[in-house]
């Protein structure tokens, strides 16, 4: 990554992260800055910087050789329209040329993604609250505790639900997050994450082969958090909005879904569920 461009671009660095965790408490979004740092440990990013005030930010994670998520692109609010996300986007979308890139928008962000050739490809709700009572547990569903000995298992299960190779991702959560898989027969076929994040913790991803399945997975994981609070973020296509709000976690917004090229496309029997949040997707 270049060290600065000629529109004053430069990379987003570890000593920045303090400033940039400020930027983000300024638009009310929950990132610690613990989880700036994970951001950035798995990514690429950059910002633009003026007399040593960080004015903004923006992120990309590679997934593979042929996909890329962006994210935490955020311009202070005191140096709005002065051309800074702009020229934050060109870097980025430069840095990660030749990928087919995704990404959750703001509102306030739809149509500069719109102007770079963005297109709407579906819609992520969000759902959050003190969880006052753990949902029943389906024990039909056969969902137990994930293993080392589970891990390739769990990345081609990942790969084809989330159309891409999202190893280094799946290296970084299960190094931090609790872990459950679906079982039958021997055969893998969904697993779910979660882990500290933002005000309490967040479930995700959770992959599943059918809307059932992807709800027991919720249900184990959410059982260890009565009296926390809890997010998960969840695609229209899944279905699962509706029961979420039945357990106690209310939607508090629906973002679109972007893409810069043909979106990365799930194989049948496989169900990208719930992201590990909305930036890293």
């Amino acid at each position: 990554m270049v060290a600065s461009d000629s529109n004053g671009v430069i990379a987003l660095r570890a000593d920045h992260l303090e400033q940039a965790h400020g930027l983000s408490e300024v638009l009310k979004w929950p990132y610690r800055l613990e989880d700036w740092q994970f951001a950035l440990e798995l990514g690429r990013g950059f910002a633009v910087e003026v007399d040593g005030k960080l004015l903004g930010t923006a992120l990309w994670w590679p997934y593979g050789e042929d996909f890329a998520t962006i994210g935490m692109i955020i311009v202070s609010p005191d140096a709005q329209r002065r051309g800074i996300g702009g020229r934050l986007m060109a870097a980025l979308l430069a840095d990660a040329a030749g990928r087919r890139i995704t990404l959750i928008s703001t509102k306030d962000g739809e149509p500069l993604y719109a102007k770079l050739g963005f297109a709407r490809c579906g819609f992520i709700t969000q759902h959050q609250a003190v969880l006052d009572k753990v949902p029943a547990i389906d024990t039909s569903v056969p969902v137990r505790a994930a293993t080392t000995a589970d891990r390739a298992a769990i990345d081609a299960v990942d790969a084809a639900a989330a159309g891409m190779d999202r190893r280094l991702l799946l290296d970084a959560l299960l190094a931090v997050a609790d872990a459950v898989v679906i079982e039958r027969a021997g055969v893998i076929s969904g697993y779910g994450c979660v882990r500290r994040w933002g005000r309490g913790v967040v479930i995700g991803p959770v992959v599943a082969a059918t809307a059932d399945d992807a709800k027991a997975i919720v249900a184990v994981l959410a059982s260890a958090y009565e009296g926390v609070f809890v997010r998960v973020d969840v695609t229209d296509a899944s279905g699962l909005a509706p029961w979420l709000v039945e357990i106690g976690l209310p939607q508090v917004d629906r973002a679109p879904i972007m893409a810069l090229g043909a979106p990365p496309i799930s194989e049948p029997g496989a169900m990208l569920v719930a992201l590990s949040n909305q930036s890293l997707g």
